[in-house]
C-alpha cells in the first residue's frame, strides 16, 4: 500500500464510523436512538424516508500520451447493519430479551455493523469503450453464540444476522476535448436489493442499505485533477462533473494526485487526521479534548453500559481511561505552522475607506435639534412612524430611558442611525471601549438638554 493511499484511509476509516455512536456510547441514549446519517443508500423501493439508493462519483484524470494502459483501482466501502439479539435460556427454547446478565457480564440487543469493501480493478482503456458493472453486494449470513453460567450451564445466547444486500458498481469514462488527455471518469455505486414494503420502518430498511458509502479512487499512470481548485484549462470540465451524494477531493500525500477519496460528508483537498488524536471518537468534527473529558467523567454504571453496547464503545472507553497526562494535555491545542498574517484590504463599510463617512464627527437633525456624538437623548422606540418597523421584544425596557449619542452612521441606503449608550447602564464605559452598542433610527430618539441647535 502507498503512503497516500495509508494517508487516504485513514480518513476514509473515520468518514466510514461518522455517527456511528455518540457520546455517551450508551445504546440508552437519546442520541443514539437515530443512528447511521451519512451515506446511507436504501433500497429503490423503499420510499418512507427521502433517502436515495444511489450516489454517483464524477471526476477528472489527466492522462499522459501513450499511457492508454493506465488503470484505476476503485476501493467502496460501506457498513452494513447487522442484528445483535440477545436471547435468555427457556424451557423448550431461547426468548429475546434487551439485555441478560450473567456472572456480572451484560450482554445487550443492539444493532451493530460489519465493514464491507469491494475492491475493483478498472482498466481505463475498457470503461472509455463501455460501461462495465460489478456485483458488491452480500449474500447475508447468520451466527449464533452461546451463552453459558460459570458451571458451563446454557444460559442464552447471542444471535448476529446480517440480511441479504444486492449492490452494483457502475463504471464509464470518456474523453473530454482539450489538451493534457483529459478524462472523465464516473463511479455509480446501486443499492438494487428488493424491497416488497415501501412503509417499513426506516430501521428495517436500514438492514439492507450501504451506510456511509464512500469510494477511494488510485490512479496507475495518470493523475486525477482538483475539482476544489482545478487548473484554468481544466475549469469548465470540472464544473460539468455531477456528483451526487458525494464529494470528491484529492486525498493522500500533499501534492500527489494519484489517490481521490469520495465521500458523503464535505472535505477539502488531502484532509489528514491531526497526528495529536490517540484515536477515533466517532465525530469526524470531533473535539477529542472535550469527548476525552467527558468519557472520563461517565460513572462506572454508564461505562459498564457503554462496554456492553458495542466493542468500539468498549475500546474508547478503555483508551480514553488509559491516557497518559502528557497526552491528554497534548489535545489542547498545537500551533503546526506559523506564517506571517495578510494584511486585509479595509471592508467597504469602513469608515476608513470613504472619508465622507465620519460616524463620530456626523450629525442629523431631530426635531430642530442637531444630534452627534455626546447628545443626549430620550429613547422612544415606537414613536412615530417607526412603529412598523418595530420588531425588538427588548423595546419595552427601552422605551423612556435617557442615552448618550456615541456615533451617527449612514447605512447603503443612506438611512442615518444613531449609536447609543445607556446612561444608567454600569457597564456602558465597557460597551463603548468596545464599540458595542444600540442602534436606533432618528425618529426612535428625543433629543433632551445637552442637544445642538441647528437649522
Amino acid at each position: 500500500m502507498t503512503m497516500s493511499m495509508r494517508i487516504a484511509r485513514e480518513v476514509a476509516d473515520a468518514v466510514l464510523y461518522e455517527g456511528y455512536l455518540l457520546y455517551p456510547y450508551r445504546a440508552s441514549a437519546t442520541k443514539n436512538q437515530a443512528r447511521w446519517q451519512f451515506g446511507v443508500l436504501v433500497p429503490p423501493a423503499y420510499t418512507a424516508t427521502a433517502e436515495h439508493p444511489v450516489c454517483q462519483t464524477e471526476c477528472l484524470l489527466e492522462v499522459a500520451p501513450g499511457a492508454e494502459d493506465a488503470v484505476v483501482r476503485i476501493d467502496l466501502r460501506f457498513l452494513q447493519v447487522r442484528s445483535r439479539t440477545v436471547e435468555r435460556a427457556e424451557a423448550g427454547g431461547h426468548r429475546p430479551v434487551p439485555a441478560l446478565e450473567i456472572a456480572g457480564q451484560t450482554y445487550l440487543t443492539f444493532d451493530e455493523a460489519v465493514e464491507r469493501e469491494r475492491d475493483t480493478v478498472v482498466a481505463l482503456e475498457e470503461v472509455l469503450a463501455a460501461e462495465r458493472t460489478y456485483d458488491v453486494g452480500h449474500p447475508g449470513a447468520r451466527a449464533v453464540e452461546p451463552l453459558t453460567g460459570p458451571g458451563g450451564e446454557p444460559l442464552g445466547r447471542i444471535v448476529r444476522e446480517d440480511r441479504r444486500l444486492d449492490a452494483v458498481l457502475r463504471v464509464r469514462a470518456e474523453r473530454v476535448d482539450g489538451p493534457y488527455g483529459l478524462v472523465k471518469l464516473r463511479v455509480r455505486v446501486e443499492n438494487t436489493t428488493d424491497w416488497d414494503d415501501p412503509d417499513a420502518s426506516r430501521d428495517d430498511a436500514l438492514h439492507c442499505s450501504l451506510i456511509a458509502a464512500h469510494t477511494l479512487l488510485e490512479a496507475g499512470s495518470a493523475a486525477f485533477v482538483s475539482l476544489l481548485d482545478p487548473p484554468a484549462w481544466a475549469a469548465a470540465a470540472a464544473a460539468a462533473c455531477e456528483n451526487l451524494r458525494t464529494w470528491p477531493v484529492l486525498a493522500g500525500e500533499p501534492g500527489r494526485r494519484d489517490v481521490m477519496l469520495s465521500a458523503p460528508i464535505i472535505l477539502y483537498d488531502h484532509p489528514s487526521i491531526a497526528r495529536e488524536s490517540p484515536g477515533d471518537l466517532f465525530d469526524a468534527t470531533e473535539i477529542d479534548e472535550l469527548l476525552s473529558l467527558r468519557t472520563l467523567a461517565l460513572t462506572e454504571a454508564e461505562k459498564r453500559e457503554a462496554r456492553a453496547t458495542d466493542p468500539r464503545a468498549a475500546e474508547i472507553i478503555d483508551r480514553v481511561g488509559d491516557l497518559p497526562a502528557e497526552v491528554l494535555e497534548r489535545l489542547h491545542g498545537a500551533v503546526h505552522r506559523l506564517h506571517p498574517a495578510a494584511q486585509a484590504a479595509p471592508p467597504w463599510w469602513d469608515p476608513g475607506s470613504d472619508r465622507s463617512v465620519s460616524p463620530e464627527s456626523d450629525s442629523v437633525v431631530v426635531d430642530g435639534v442637531t444630534l452627534a456624538r455626546g447628545s443626549a437623548v430620550r429613547l422612544l422606540p415606537a414613536r412615530g412612524g417607526s412603529r412598523a418597523r418595530r420588531a425588538d421584544a427588548h423595546d419595552m425596557f427601552l422605551a423612556g430611558r435617557r442615552a448618550t449619542v456615541e456615533a451617527v452612521f449612514l447605512d447603503v441606503d443612506g438611512e442615518r442611525h444613531l449609536a447609543v449608550t445607556l446612561d444608567d447602564d454600569p457597564g456602558a464605559d465597557l460597551l463603548r471601549e468596545q464599540g458595542r452598542f444600540l442602534y436606533f433610527a432618528p425618529d426612535e430618539v428625543e433629543p433632551l438638554a445637552g442637544g445642538q441647535e441647528g437649522g
